[in-house]
């Protein structure tokens, strides 16, 4: 309820005083109202088994070293602010639920509010708005696993529909409507996120419909547009005649929407590899833990209030169909491979089908990406927020859907990795790291080469320029050994096509999302600019595609354009260009089908020539760098050797911005960084003949020994 303007959720223990509304109060007869819940003091008086608290640096990079980097520019160690992160899972869910029904605003008949959960802490600047739209619950507690990272780079408002509330699905849609308007007038260049899970993307399209000109991002878990093809609706003809003291019945239904569960763990765990005995066990414990809550599902989901959602679901389902075709918004779409009420992935295809044909251009004549993206999650259920290895926000990061404009900038809308992204991302790779055992060598400001990265500066911006392996075999142990052991961000400028859908390809833009979180940039001269400008250290490969889809008998040799296009933007910030050879492809492949041999099957060549003219680079240009073919060479894998890195002097380029804008002057450095790019090459070439451990068997033998935390030895120096 509501008193002179300040709001009271008394009885659920989530605050004891009054608390401020700040949101819009609508005109209509259900007035919408916004109230700041301090979810987090209260999530910390639980026990510890409902939330665990732990102290984590909350930092955009790993964090090991006494000098961190961010977005590739150097902080001061103690800088970075250490913030108490809560550990959360599905059970957290039901403790809160427990708040919100035990309250007057949660079970009373309405009417349907928002609250901003408070734990996120200080957000960046110009955060754009977070709707979160509920799905059949309707409690808006949804995100509590997610809420505290999405607290930090949105300002999130979540939808609260009581349990007794009997709002129709219209109504809800100009609720959500006048709040969109309201919002979007106040702050009309940045979008407004919404959230939709369930019946509540049904919801968030419908508003998307009715507000084409709307700048509005779009999030859907598992929508519910497809209800006519539920298991649901078998479940609303019983519940009409079932009485009100069998409503229990609808407790099985209600489990199985808790993905993450006990449910869905004997599943998963089998997958992985888990001993049956220890998975029965887990699935044991979580059925006890689930019981203490069956009085909770009932409370959330009684009779009659199931009843009315199924019904509302009914009629959310065919409005939102019926008004696709209107839908202009930016859609991402979450879809869960095992969710046992909807047929999710089907549904997200069909969707995309159904919307109007548009596309977002990634960068001027080089490539589109389409309006609506889809990513699945093949072993996750209906309830995708409450599973522990979903993040929404690195979903939001991996699929470049952050922005605080009209467009997403890819330098200054980048969201660094987190230490447990970066950890993932480290773990997923993993497997080249042991397969290829990097050995990186650096070289001091005196000219001695030494084992490590210690011959890298520390401050930025630095321009890295090397040689390209096929297919770029070298960029995760290089990225990862930087950030592992430097806590230096490369942002490595890439070709378009890891962010850009070309129309009718087979080609999984999903694969690319972890380049993208670890800093990833479409290659153009203003986002190299921009990133010199933030002092970031930057990788970049004057070869492109052309070496990284180099042909049979081209390995190692370098493909430059003849003009230098880096040195003077380089002077002019005073950067310093560190010229890198890197070796080992030979070891780990050999090409058996290249652009050549692929031309000349039919159906091949028709798409290398559609991925090739969809995305242009470097048109103006003749000769070998020229618009290289997009291609997918055929390789043939050996029993790997090791990767050898090697980074020269660095040219310090610092007080020579006038010299440099002479276009010979700066054609000399740049003959200089590929010389010396060359002679790194030369060197590694030799001096691994000389190494013991070159050999996947001779390294594996050493860390049995060993332990597999040390680096084997290679060459001497």
């Amino acid at each position: 309820m509501s008193v002179s303007g300040v709001g009271y959720l008394a009885g659920a223990g989530l605050s004891s005083t009054p608390l401020t509304f700040f949101g819009t109060a609508s005109s209509r007869r259900r007035p919408a109202a916004v109230v700041a819940v301090n979810l987090e003091r209260k999530l910390n008086s639980w026990s510890a088994s409902a939330a665990t608290t732990t102290v984590t640096p909350m930092v955009g990079v790993a964090v090991n070293q006494d000098d961190n980097h961010i977005n590739g520019k150097a902080v001061i160690s103690g800088a970075i602010e250490v913030e108490q992160e809560v550990q959360r899972s599905w059970r957290d869910y039901f403790e809160l639920a427990k708040l919100f029904i035990g309250s007057d605003g949660g079970g009373c008949r309405g009417p349907p509010r928002w609250f901003s959960p408070l734990e996120g802490g200080s957000r960046i600047d110009n955060s754009p708005l977070l709707l979160y739209l509920p799905g059949l619950d309707g409690l808006g507690c949804g995100l509590v696993l997610q809420q505290q990272k999405l607290g930090k780079i949105f300002d999130v408002w979540c939808l609260h529909i009581p349990v007794k509330d009997r709002t129709p699905f219209q109504e809800l849609v100009m609720l959500v409507e006048e709040t969109v308007r309201s919002e979007y007038g106040r702050s009309p260049g940045r979008p407004i996120y919404l959230v939709g899970e369930s019946m509540g993307g049904c919801l968030a399209l419908a508003v998307a419909a009715r507000n084409p000109d709307t700048d509005l991002v779009l999030i859907l878990a598992n929508p519910a547009t497809c209800y006519n093809k539920s298991h649901l609706q078998s479940l609303l003809p019983l519940l009409e005649v079932i009485p009100n003291e069998l409503s229990l019945i609808s407790l099985p239904y209600t489990l199985s929407l808790m993905t993450g569960g006990p449910f869905n763990l004997i599943s998963s765990s089998v997958g992985k590899g888990i001993e049956q005995q220890a998975t029965l066990e887990q699935l044991s414990q979580g059925l006890g833990e689930l019981s203490s809550y069956f009085s909770v599902l009932a409370d959330i989901l009684p009779r009659d209030t199931l009843l009315w959602k199924l019904q509302m679901m009914k009629s959310a389902c065919s409005y939102a169909n019926s008004r696709l075709h209107a839908v202009k918004a930016q859609i991402l779409i979450l879809a869960s491979g095992r969710d046992p009420l909807l047929p999710s992935l089907e549904e997200a295809e069909r969707i995309r089908a159904s919307l109007p044909k548009q596309e977002i251009y990634v960068l001027k004549n080089s490539g589109k990406m389409s309006k609506c993206e889809i990513r699945k999650f093949n072993d996750s259920g209906h309830f995708l927020f409450l599973e522990d290895g979903v993040d929404l926000v690195t979903i939001i990061k991996g699929t470049s859907l952050y922005r605080r404009g009209k467009f997403h900038d890819y330098v200054y809308d980048y969201l660094p990795p987190t230490k447990a992204e970066f950890k993932k991302t480290a773990e997923s790779f993993r497997w080249l790291e042991i397969a290829t055992g990097p050995v990186m060598l650096s070289t001091l400001e005196n000219g001695d080469i030494v084992r490590g990265l210690a011959g890298i500066p520390s401050e930025g911006p630095v321009i890295y320029v090397g040689y390209h392996m096929i297919l770029g075999l070298e960029i995760y142990p290089l990225v990862m050994n930087f950030m592992s052991k430097r806590n230096i961000l490369m942002r490595g400028l890439a070709h378009p096509m890891i962010f850009a859908k070309v129309q009718e390809d087979a080609l999984d833009l999903s694969m690319f999302d972890s380049y993208r979180i670890m800093g990833a940039v479409p290659v153009s001269a203003s986002n190299f600019y921009k990133l010199l400008s933030s002092g970031s250290h930057i990788l970049l490969y004057p070869g492109g595609m052309r070496e990284a889809l180099h042909k049979k008998g081209e390995g190692y040799q370098l493909f430059w354009p003849e003009r230098s296009e880096f040195v003077r933007m380089a002077a002019r910030f005073g950067a310093k260009i560190i010229p890198f050879g890197a070796v080992g492809e030979d070891d780990i492949c050999e090409i058996l089908l290249d652009s050549e041999d692929q031309m000349k099957i039919p159906y091949l060549r028709e798409t290398i020539e559609k991925r090739t003219t969809q995305i242009q680079l470097r048109t103006d240009m003749e000769g070998e760098v020229a618009n290289q073919p997009a291609y997918l060479p055929g390789l043939l894998p050996k029993l790997p050797g090791r990767f050898y890195f090697l980074f020269g002097k660095p040219i310090d380029t610092a007080g020579m911005k006038q010299e440099l804008s002479d276009r010979e002057k700066a054609h000399e450095v740049y003959l200089q960084a590929k010389s010396e790019v060359e002679r790194c090459i030369s060197y590694l070439k030799e001096k691994r003949e000389k190494d013991p451990y070159r050999s996947l068997a001779a390294r594996t033998l050493y860390h049995t020994i060993h332990g597999s935390a040390d680096d084997a030895p290679t060459f001497e120096l």
